[in-house]
């Protein structure tokens, strides 16, 4: 049982690390599951923990749908027997509808909640210290490279 998980099965909030969630659309709906075992790494290796893990299909009439989790490449084996039940409850129909509201006609995405536990004893250190998270972000790796490009260009000028 994880240190953040209490005896009734919940999640103690004063010691977990900061939780995230990332939409991955996969267009045409061709996933390969190149990633899934990067992902099970990071869990095996206790640097994040799954706390909700599903999947969303938007049809070309633009309905959105959740899909079971299965043999996505149609090689016979259950992909993702491993995030089978992974489930906290902090996703639900409308996330779901939500994400899959992102996501172009014809193409399914992942959608992840996950625990970031190699920040817990960080986390916990500044609430303990009176502190408390007031903004968070992600900067997109295009970002950078355009940044890059930009100081480069900037750098021939000169």
């Amino acid at each position: 049982m994880s240190e953040a998980a209490d005896q009734s099965g919940g999640m103690d909030l004063d010691l977990m690390g900061p939780v995230d969630y990332l939409v991955v659309e996969f267009p045409g709906n061709r996933m390969t599951g190149e990633g899934l075992p990067l992902l099970v790494d990071l869990v095996e290796r206790g640097i994040i923990r799954i706390l909700d893990f599903a999947f969303v299909m938007k049809e070309e009439d633009g309905s959105v749908h959740a899909m079971a989790i299965s043999d996505f490449d149609g090689d016979g084996a259950l992909d993702l027997a491993v995030f089978e039940g992974a489930s906290s409850g902090l996703l639900d129909e409308g996330d779901l509808g939500e994400a899959g509201g992102v996501l172009e006609p014809g193409s399914s995405a992942g959608v992840l909640v996950y625990e970031n536990v190699w920040a817990a004893p960080f986390a916990r250190a500044v609430r303990r210290g009176g502190g408390q998270l007031v903004a968070s972000g992600r900067i997109p790796v295009q970002a950078l490279l355009a940044a890059a490009e930009a100081l480069d260009a900037e750098g021939a000028a000169g």
